[in-house]
């Protein structure tokens, strides 16, 4: 494991902070304790009222989900109060992740993208609302009955109000051709990903678009005159001191020692360590949770006026919540001080989270290099908020009531969750278990049929038929499961 503590910084020196780095200093003993409570408290996303919250080391954690490597850090009073890596940037090698190892940012690459936007919004050379047709030079947004009644503009680019089709991108493996910005746009070959399409009147919906913020990507371009990754180094990267980050798809040889591996859910390397992704604005990023903590230290400068670089309505503009909760490039959550904008990030082999609050110079990154990152990234932030005592991320606190053991046996039994896999449901004392392969979740009952678990956060409900015997059951409201003849 190797960690950085950074020396704690007046708000006057934040421009100076962001253009050279923090310094690396002793730990100061407070700062180590906290340390050492978030690596062993990570919490469930539901708790039990009126019992203990359990708490687990986050070696185990790392070790049940296969996930090799972690890094985060921490940010207090206004500045990185602490940067650590854990574990390995590869299974099966000896390279420890470190502060400084890169991850794929995934769709956390978007509000940095976001950013760079605005810049150009602020230098008079694109504006939001404008349609963006009018200032793509070579490839357009095609014309329909959608865009007659309404246009695509940078705004609705970046809170995903376009219209436009495409939620997300699944990369390119190793040693396969990587498709140009026009041929992803109009989903031809080698693109892997259908065509970016209005399909329905911009303006009108909210729907999560990683089509969109390539759209935005092409524009970003055209404006300019320049390829899209020194681009954002000039718009974004540079100012705000991100020296470990870059867009360059692939990677640059002279950067891929220093980059994790991608893993599956199983923990195996994915094939080539890694994948592509053209799709820079959306989800090209490769980057360290240090730098994105500067990034989101970046933003509140700009929202409380501290720093110059970015005038402080257009960076309002970003958090000022549009529809689907979210603003211009960020995920947005809580009101008053409990107000934050974040982000999280799902590419192949690699899940990442960052949030920061409005106020108070709060937050944290957490990057990992394994496909169940996500969980594990979610309990990391819990741990996070109840240490530094945040009003949100705590866990929800559930009640609930007995249920008798005859009752319980009659829900056992084995479902099939979908061919190939099934679960069994058994009754361990006076309790219910779920059996999923090595995993056994406990069931926690709110009422003789509704049950809810702590591992994944998932809610279980057994549907009955007629005669009151149980026909399946399903997880979340969706995910039905039917019961298999025993």
């Amino acid at each position: 494991m190797s960690v950085t503590l950074h020396r704690r910084l007046p708000a006057a020196s934040l421009a100076l902070t962001l253009s050279l780095g923090f310094a690396a200093v002793a730990a100061p003993p407070d700062v180590a304790t906290r340390i050492a409570r978030v690596e062993q408290g990570l919490t469930p996303g539901v708790i039990v009222k009126g019992r203990p919250v359990p708490t687990t080391p986050l070696a185990d954690r790392m070790r049940a989900l296969n996930v090799p490597g972690v890094s985060m850090a921490v940010i207090s009073g206004g500045t990185i109060e602490w940067a650590k890596g854990y574990g390995l940037m590869e299974a099966g090698t000896p390279a420890a992740v470190t502060p400084e190892t890169l991850f794929q940012a995934a769709s956390i690459s978007k509000p940095v993208a976001a950013l760079a936007a605005i810049r150009l919004v602020q230098q008079g050379r694109v504006t939001l609302d404008e349609p963006v047709n009018a200032r793509l030079l070579g490839w357009k947004v095609p014309d329909n009955t959608f865009t007659q009644q309404a246009p695509v503009t940078l705004r609705r680019l970046l809170g995903h109000t376009a219209g436009l089709t495409v939620h997300g991108f699944g990369g390119y493996a190793a040693g396969t051709p990587v498709p140009a910005v026009a041929q992803i746009l109009d989903g031809q070959p080698p693109a892997n990903s259908a065509a970016v399409r209005v399909d329905t009147v911009p303006g009108t919906l909210w729907r999560y678009s990683g089509g969109g913020y390539t759209v935005a990507q092409q524009l970003l371009v055209d404006l300019t005159g320049k390829p899209f990754p020194p681009l954002m180094d000039e718009l974004v990267l540079r100012p705000l001191g991100m020296r470990n980050s870059t867009y360059e798809q692939p990677l640059p040889e002279a950067r891929r020692a220093a980059a994790a591996s991608g893993h599956r859910r199983d923990g195996s390397v994915l094939p080539g360590r890694y994948h592509t992704y053209p799709e820079m604005a959306a989800a090209g990023l490769w980057t360290t949770p240090s730098d994105l903590a500067r990034f989101l230290i970046g933003l509140q400068g700009f929202l409380s006026g501290s720093s110059a670089l970015v005038p402080t309505p257009l960076v309002r503009e970003m958090i000022t919540g549009l529809s689907g909760g979210y603003g211009l490039g960020l995920s947005l959550q809580g009101v008053g001080a409990a107000a934050s904008f974040g982000h999280g990030g799902s590419n192949e082999g690699f899940k990442c989270q960052m949030t920061a609050f409005v106020q108070g110079g709060r937050g944290a990154v957490v990057m990992t290099n394994g496909d169940q990152g996500g969980r594990l990234g979610g309990e990391i932030l819990r741990a996070i908020a109840r240490e530094y005592a945040w009003p949100l991320y705590q866990p929800r606190e559930k009640a609930v009531v007995e249920v008798g053991r005859d009752r319980l046996a009659m829900l056992t039994g084995r479902y099939e969750l979908r061919p190939g896999r099934v679960v069994t449901v058994i009754l361990e004392g006076d309790a219910l278990v779920i059996v999923d392969g090595t995993q056994r979740i406990p069931l926690f009952a709110e009422s003789p049929l509704r049950f809810f678990e702590q591992v994944e956060d998932s809610e279980v409900e057994f549907v009955a038929g007629a005669d009151g015997a149980v026909t399946h059951l399903l997880i979340n409201g969706r995910l039905k499961a039917p019961r298999l003849a025993s």
